[in-house]
């Protein structure tokens, strides 16, 4: 399938590794000329893999999603560079895990500030430039927790819920002029933070790490985890031309991991 992404311009931010580089890396693929943004070390080496193994455009821009002259610098370049963004993968760290009396009021205020506001802050820099050019395409990487909760990780079970709503409000306030919006929501993805837990996990339990990783896995119908590369592929579908009637759509990429119905 042609997904149509030959020359498009995509910003995808904390994209130096796991699924944030996974999406820039299949957008790459499929032809986009690619910005890529994160605080990480990672970054150049990130945005001459992907450039090696595509061959395609691929900007690095080193930037703090928290920071509002940051998220400027990452859209300014990105415009000096392309001229235009047609495509932009909102993503961000995770909230400080724990449960209700493990964090305080700060934590929710870093977590708010980290989840929720990094989105705001970016389609408020990006959104006017896609209305001057009377398109565009958000997708949103969030969590399968949006639909069922994740024990010990109360921020971003709130959190994450907070940033679908202000997705859905953007969708039909900028669907009439042209401008798409979706999230992607995963379940266990292995990536190198996967890898991390499951080590954690098998240090505090003294089970190994392939049983702590079929604990996982076990309640999941497709029983594996899933592998960047689909994920990557399945935010390049969404955000691309190819999946035009798509649109406020919380899209679950987890397995069959989540049992409700809707």
């Amino acid at each position: 399938m042609d997904l149509q992404l030959k020359d498009k311009v995509a910003l995808v931010t904390a994209a130096s590794k796991g699924l944030g580089k996974a999406s820039a890396h299949a957008l790459s693929r499929e032809g986009a000329k690619v910005v890529i943004s994160a605080r990480s070390d990672l970054l150049d080496a990130a945005a001459g893999e992907i450039r090696q193994d595509t061959g395609g455009e691929v900007l690095a821009v080193r930037g703090d999603v928290t920071i509002q002259e940051d998220i400027d610098k990452m859209v300014g370049s990105t415009l000096d560079k392309f001229g235009k963004i047609d495509i932009l993968v909102l993503n961000a760290g995770g909230a400080k895990p724990g449960g209700f009396l493990d964090v305080d009021s700060q934590d929710w205020m870093d977590g708010i500030n980290l989840t929720l506001m990094s989105a705001v802050r970016l389609c408020y820099a990006v959104i006017p430039h896609m209305l001057d050019q009377g398109s565009g395409s958000i997708v949103a990487i969030e969590s399968y927790s949006v639909k069922q909760p994740i024990d010990n990780l109360i921020l971003s079970n709130s959190l994450r819920l907070a940033v679908i709503g202000f997705l859905k409000s953007l969708a039909n306030e900028f669907g009439p002029k042209g401008i798409r919006v979706n999230s992607v929501n995963p379940a266990w993805t292995w990536t190198e933070r996967i890898q991390e837990i499951m080590k954690s996990r098998s240090a505090k339990s003294g089970l190994s790490i392939e049983e702590e990783t079929a604990n996982v896995i076990n309640p999941l119908p497709l029983k594996r985890l899933g592998t960047v590369e689909e994920f990557g592929n399945t935010v390049a579908w969404i955000a691309s031309p190819a999946a035009g009637f798509v649109h406020g759509h919380a899209l679950m990429i987890d397995g069959g991991g989540v049992k409700t119905p809707l």
